[in-house]
């Protein structure tokens, strides 16, 4: 149990470990969704890439 507001926040003289934990865990969830649709945008762009030169190469070959 803690007293007050700052013994919560010393967390018993942990404090450094367990919020920079707490930290590193909320960066961590924040980073992965954008770092998935960065992903993401560059696989499509790499598809539509693909298939245009397809296409441009089907058309050349005719």
């Amino acid at each position: 149990m803690w007293n007050s507001p700052a013994e919560f926040f010393a967390m018993g003289g942990y404090a450094l470990y367990v919020w920079s934990s707490f930290g590193v865990c909320v960066l961590v969830l924040v980073l992965e969704p954008l770092a998935v649709r960065a992903r993401f945008k560059a696989i499509v762009r790499r598809l539509k890439r693909e298939v245009l030169a397809e296409h441009f190469d089907n058309e050349g070959s005719k």
